[in-house]
């Protein structure tokens, strides 16, 4: 049995929503499970999926590896930037899902991977093999890509630990006049549009980082720095200021066919097998670069 040590931020929440987090990626219902199972134990003992977690409280868990579906491998075409035994790196597309819900069959990044490597991770099982973080389906760059269970559960832990350093860039509507800022505004489900976050003053803290690139008349082309990692965190920071990401479908000010122009060009962080540090960085895509000369000659 492994143990999670309670570290402050864990006290008083509920324990599946804990793990949920700390082995990022794996579904709140194959957590949910786990501890009715007996694979997380509080003391010993089994508790509730509801049960809030005290200071003092000994927890002990067991990885449970979901079966595996039969989910179809694709040649879908793949910009792989980094591979070796134990985890890759891949460049994203626009347009292209991580990983498929229960409920679909369109083919997704998980299906380009089954496909161009010659292992995943089985930590997550059932629809997300060797996913250990996402960026969203219009958000393109780098993604980790976990091969084995050991790189997995160890990047899992990285990332909640803040020690893999992710950066953007964003075309946003709007002209910021500041050069650089944190944006320090907690995030969570929005109160009637379930699919969308927002800016909630319960929710979990969400830090984003911006550094001003380049302005233009009515746009601003910026730098983005995650602190923390929650859902749409740089997509609902900007909007909420009143800079929306240009293409932006949830939190955008139109609908923009060219897709969105959020990119993930940067990622460093410490190899959890080697200990040596990979760092990485891709160019924009195509179609964020067409954009900016757009706006460079209108």
């Amino acid at each position: 049995m492994n143990k999670l040590i309670v570290e402050y931020g864990y006290i008083g929440r509920r324990i599946d929503h804990v793990f949920h987090e700390f082995l990022s990626g794996l579904t709140k219902s194959h957590i949910q499970k786990m501890i009715h199972d007996g694979n997380i134990l509080v003391n010993d003992k089994h508790v509730k999926n509801g049960y809030m977690i005290k200071a003092d409280d000994v927890i002990t868990y067991e990885m449970k590896v979901p079966e595996v579906l039969d989910i179809p491998a694709a040649d879908i075409p793949l910009d792989i930037v980094f591979e070796d035994e134990d985890l890759a790196v891949v460049n994203k597309q626009k347009g292209l899902i991580v990983h498929p819900a229960s409920t679909t069959t369109e083919m997704t990044l998980v299906s380009a991977l089954m496909f161009h490597l010659s292992s995943l991770s089985s930590i997550n099982g059932t629809i997300r093999p060797g996913i250990v973080h996402r960026i969203d389906k219009d958000t393109t760059g780098l993604l980790i890509v976990a091969k084995s269970n050991q790189a997995h559960v160890l990047l899992s832990d990285m990332l909640k630990k803040h020690e893999v350093s992710r950066k953007y860039q964003a075309l946003v509507h709007g002209y910021i006049p500041h050069e650089t800022f944190s944006i320090d505004l907690p995030i969570a489900r929005h109160a009637s549009k379930r699919k969308q976050m927002a800016v909630v003053k319960d929710g979990r803290r969400a830090v984003t980082h911006v550094k001003v690139l380049k302005r233009y008349q009515k746009h601003t082309l910026v730098e983005l720095a995650l602190e923390t990692g929650r859902t749409h965190q740089i997509r609902v920071h900007l909007s909420h200021l009143g800079y929306p990401i240009v293409g932006d479908p949830l939190y955008g000010i139109k609908k923009e066919a060219f897709g969105q122009l959020l990119h993930a060009f940067q990622l460093e962080f410490i190899h959890p097998i080697t200990s040596k540090t990979l760092s990485f960085e891709v160019p924009l895509p195509r179609h964020f670069e067409d954009y900016l000369k757009m706006l460079d000659v209108s």
